[in-house]
């Protein structure tokens, strides 16, 4: 059974991937920290754990108070400049109902919290506190937890902009993805509330700085712009030129694919808003840009068909002739290192330990609370037994269902549970739904589920959202994209159900 206390912090969790929180004095608190051994941390491992955006270039220490209050929770933090010390930083933390402000010390070499363990960057300084918990304290003694990093709004929702990304990725992306004169901008790591914009040119990568002072955008001395957006705008029109006299021509933006959850109306925004127009450099001139909203959609679309063929993790398992009948889609196959793999099947029957599915764990949650998750296709008839068995081995006790069950006259998933006040058996599980009920956003069902055994019963929550569908609905005629912008949203991840096994609440 999920208790009370499991429910509230599967509403955290909610609220912390939606809200991006990551949650008082009016004045700087004098603390002290517990100096450790000299650690030193990867940027790979820093981009991995910091992917939210906890710097917040434009906010005072009163506007962080009432961020902190109004989106945070205990442990909530940000990271901004110091107005007082132009040059320094503050983290903002909220505890005990209040918010604490940090002074952080940039000595350009080094940045620390005025004396003791030193950090090259910013981001590893918030990183080793975030994840030695007590080393950080007042000079009473209490400790002060960085644990949950507030994200700040993109300055851009342009696709060419990569968010927290280090130099060495951007690299490596666009060596590996893009083409001479593909380009994307990214948070500077050395200069936070900075920006850099990485281009591909002659088979090597180009950084430029792209400086941030009082909300206006340049490249270091001549013109200012308001936005990111029209600052690369400009240098698409009018390629910069290095010092060697080697142009640094924009010519594909090379666009990101991850976004915060809380951004995904941004980006449906901007894949199908109209282009009036857009500028051709190696044509230099203008033309008419496609129709409103094919354009972005159809190419996350081509992407992902691009990618499918490069896939660099083997998929054997869903290709053996015994298990094609369990895939929905012949070409959305699980990865046979993450499949979710069925115990105590009759091993006489090939493929019986089988099902579309794979198990997924959070990035950012190592070395924290590790959580797991399960991403699985819409089921079929004849796989609602193998489901309902996952569920049980795997103890999920939320299941998120993503899809109607019938769709423009397609069939998107087979009804895997009974009617409200009835059971139904699916092989060795029993399911019985006790309770229905519906809001403007999804139907909240509640089943009990048993086993033959004689073990307890088990209570699942199943939430089947409408809404996306409901609200984010998007076609575009053309003769193969007929599909909602949740269908993109599925098909891009391969996602039609997400269950969360119990451990992870």
């Amino acid at each position: 059974m999920m208790t009370h206390k499991m429910w509230n912090r599967l509403h955290t969790l909610y609220h912390k991937v939606v809200s991006g929180v990551a949650s008082s004095s009016d004045h700087h608190h004098h603390h002290h920290h517990q100096p450790q051994g000299a650690t030193k941390r990867s940027t790979e491992a820093i981009a991995i754990k910091l992917k939210g955006r906890w710097f917040h270039p434009n906010v005072s220490g009163l506007e962080a108070e009432v961020l902190l209050k109004e989106r945070g929770i205990e442990g909530s933090f940000l990271a901004r400049p110091s107005k007082s010390n132009p040059g320094d930083f503050t983290l903002s933390v909220r505890r005990n109902g209040e918010v604490t402000h940090i002074k952080i010390q940039n000595m350009g070499d080094f940045y620390d919290l005025y004396g003791g363990e030193k950090f090259a960057t910013l981001a590893e300084l918030v990183q080793f506190y975030m994840e030695n918990q007590g080393q950080l304290r007042e000079k009473n003694g209490e400790v002060i937890e960085l644990k949950f990093p507030l994200n700040c709004a993109d300055p851009t929702t342009e696709r060419w902009f990569h968010g927290h990304l280090s130099g060495r990725e951007a690299e490596k992306l666009i060596l590996e993805k893009g083409k001479n004169g593909s380009f994307l901008v990214r948070e500077s790591q050395s200069k936070p509330g900075d920006y850099v914009l990485s281009v591909r040119t002659d088979d090597k990568v180009t950084h430029v700085m792209i400086r941030c002072v009082d909300n206006k955008y340049d490249v270091g001395g001549g013109r200012k712009f308001d936005t990111l957006s029209e600052l690369v705008e400009h240098y698409r029109r009018n390629p910069m030129v290095e010092q060697s006299g080697t142009v640094v021509p924009l010519k594909m933006p090379f666009n990101a694919t991850r976004i915060n959850a809380r951004g995904i109306d941004s980006r449906v925004r901007e894949l199908s808003r109209r282009r009036q127009t857009s500028f051709d450099p190696s044509l230099q001139k203008e033309h008419q840009g496609p129709t409103m909203g094919k354009a972005g959609f159809w190419e996350e679309f081509e992407s992902l068909q691009q990618q499918e063929c490069k896939q660099l993790y083997s998929r054997k398992e869903g290709q053996k002739p015994e298990n094609r009948n369990k895939n929905r889609y012949k070409n959305i196959l699980p990865f046979d290192h993450t499949r979710v793999i069925l115990r105590d099947t009759d091993p006489g029957i090939p493929g019986s330990d089988y099902i579309n599915a794979n198990l997924i764990s959070s990035e950012e949650d190592v070395g924290i609370e590790a959580k797991t998750y399960i991403a699985t296709q819409g089921c079929l008839p004849s796989t609602s037994a193998d489901f309902w068995w996952m569920v049980w081995q795997e103890n999920t006790r939320v299941i998120v269902m993503t899809t109607k069950e019938v769709e423009r006259g397609k069939n998107k998933c087979g009804r895997y549970w009974p009617e409200e006040g009835s059971c139904k058996e699916y092989g060795r599980i029993t399911v019985r739904n006790i309770l229905e009920s519906s809001n403007n956003d999804y139907i909240l069902r509640e089943f009990l589920l048993s086993v033959k055994d004689d073990l307890p019963e088990r209570k699942i929550f199943h939430y089947h959202f409408t809404v996306l569908i409901v609200k984010l609905t998007y076609s575009v005629q053309s003769k193969w994209f007929d599909h909602s912008v949740l269908e993109w949203y599925r098909q891009r991840h391969n996602i039609n159900l997400f269950t969360w096994p119990s451990s992870t609440i």
